[in-house]
């Protein structure tokens, strides 16, 4: 199963892998990852719960990839860079997110804040 976020110095472990679906089986909406095919509840509850915590650790480091990629552009060293406003229009974001996440991800090039989310800031 996957792990939770790993805190400050603990090494980053991989959440479990998340299998794409062909295109024919994705297409059906009542398939999702073969879970539909398991008939134990006990095997269904296990992968579905590998699952959520799986997704749970992809969000938290896109959500890491987000603060930085938004750091970098409000960087003002930047010839290019954007204003809180323009990176929360650009995200679909609030202004004042925009801000905490640009704080998140100067934290987190910094090698602090490290799993912490953009509301612990």
């Amino acid at each position: 199963m996957a792990e939770p976020t790993p805190r400050r110095n603990e090494p980053r472990l991989r959440p479990a892998p998340l299998l794409f679906e062909p295109a024919q089986a994705a297409s059906d909406p009542e398939h999702f990852f073969a879970l539909e095919s398991i008939d134990d509840p006990r095997e269904l509850l296990a992968r579905s719960t590998e699952l959520t915590q799986a997704f749970r650790a992809a969000a938290d480091r896109a959500m890491e990839f987000q603060a930085v990629a938004a750091a970098q552009l409000a960087d003002p060293r930047r010839f290019d860079r954007l204003t809180a406003a323009d990176i929360a229009e650009r995200a679909e974001w609030t202004e004042d997110y925009a801000k905490k996440m640009v704080e998140f991800g100067r934290d987190l090039m910094g090698g602090r804040g490290e799993g912490q989310s953009p509301d612990a800031v």
